[in-house]
């Protein structure tokens, strides 16, 4: 009888789902180690829930099917069990936003990458499945949605001081870009930055909504903090493109997440290749591969590799997210694939 290998016990894992979602505990990231001695395997997990049914249903659904696999003698689960991330004044907990499902960072290392372009078409991909969708830019210091969006107008406000969203194309929309006059820079401190986040998240008409979408800023500072303190996120999407100086980066906001206990729905590969219009001869301008080694390194799924064309940035610069106008365009039918990995990991 062949022996037992790691690799074998975290493919068995894998069929093991997070109580209450579709996914799968070794992509969660909740798998932290594997030990084997002759027939007796030790898994060591780790998650972050005041529910004390959830790691057990994982402990008994994960030991049933590691029992199953051939020559397996003993198995033993243990699960280290964490406070959820909790805010800067050591208070309660993050908590859900009002009337909405599932909020889902949408983040990157480095700038550049493309990240808004992403967080723009996947919320109107997400919208044409039929989900309800809110989109916060909180890129404060360099707004973009409402270029990307074609919205220019002044969001209202109620009497009781909640600013209700401009909409378009279905989607809910908030950014600084809308309360800045053009070419307006946002001089802002710490301090007051960690206001307008939470204003944006917590002062603003979110309601009934099964995904808002949060653009981040580049890199992991004060923006991430203050939103991972604040709300409760379903997950982040980390977004790069092929080449090491994005995946160094790419790294360091995952590690950000793990660190605040926030799982890691996935990664997409940006500006992933380019295809001649002319002879239809693909380039990999930025390398090859670097996405999906990288998802293999986090443990997570690659979620979609986009190609780089010139209708993706046309439709951007007009406001007009490409995946809404041009929906047989090849980045357009990737967006649309991602939004159904999103749909499969967070159902309604």
């Amino acid at each position: 009888m062949s022996a037992i290998t790691e690799a074998q016990i975290l493919e068995v894992l894998k069929t093991v789902r997070y109580p209450g979602f579709s996914r799968d505990i070794v992509s969660f990231g909740l798998v932290k180690g594997v030990r084997i001695d002759g027939g007796s395997v030790t898994v060591q997990m780790s998650l972050a829930t005041n529910d004390p049914k959830v790691p057990q249903a994982i402990k008994d659904d994960s030991e049933h099917a590691l029992r199953g696999i051939p020559g397996v003698a003993a198995v033993r689960v243990l699960i280290d069990i964490q406070a959820p991330a909790q805010t800067a004044q050591g208070g309660s907990s993050a908590t859900q936003i009002d009337g909405v499902r599932h909020v889902i960072a949408i983040a990157s290392g480095k700038g550049g990458v493309g990240k808004s372009t992403v967080a723009a078409n996947l919320a109107v991909a997400l919208e044409q499945t039929g989900a309800r969708i809110g989109l916060c830019d909180c890129d404060l210091y360099g707004p973009s949605m409402g270029l990307m969006f074609g919205a220019h107008d002044r969001p209202m406000a109620t009497e009781q001081n909640i600013i209700i969203p401009i909409t378009r194309y279905g989607v809910k929309l908030m950014s600084m870009g809308f309360l800045l006059e053009d070419d307006s820079p946002a001089i802002l401190r710490g301090p007051m930055v960690t206001r307008y986040t939470q204003q944006f998240l917590r002062q603003v008409d979110w309601g009934g909504l099964d995904f808002l979408i949060l653009d981040l800023p580049p890199g992991t500072g004060d923006i991430q903090l203050t939103i991972v303190q604040t709300v409760a996120l379903a997950g982040a999407v980390i977004v790069t493109t092929p080449q090491e100086v994005a995946l160094v980066d790419a790294r360091k906001a995952a590690s950000m997440f793990a660190r605040v206990n926030v799982s890691v729905l996935g990664l997409i590969e940006n500006m992933s290749y380019f295809v001649c219009p002319k002879d239809n001869t693909r380039y990999d301008i930025f390398g090859r591969g670097g996405g999906e080694k990288e998802a293999r390194r986090l443990g997570v799924p690659l979620l979609g590799q986009v190609p780089i064309d010139i209708p993706t940035r046309e439709c951007g610069d007009r406001g007009k997210p490409i995946a809404i106008t041009e929906k047989k365009n090849p980045a357009s039918l990737v967006f649309a694939q991602i939004a159904r990995k999103v749909r499969e990991f967070l159902p309604l």
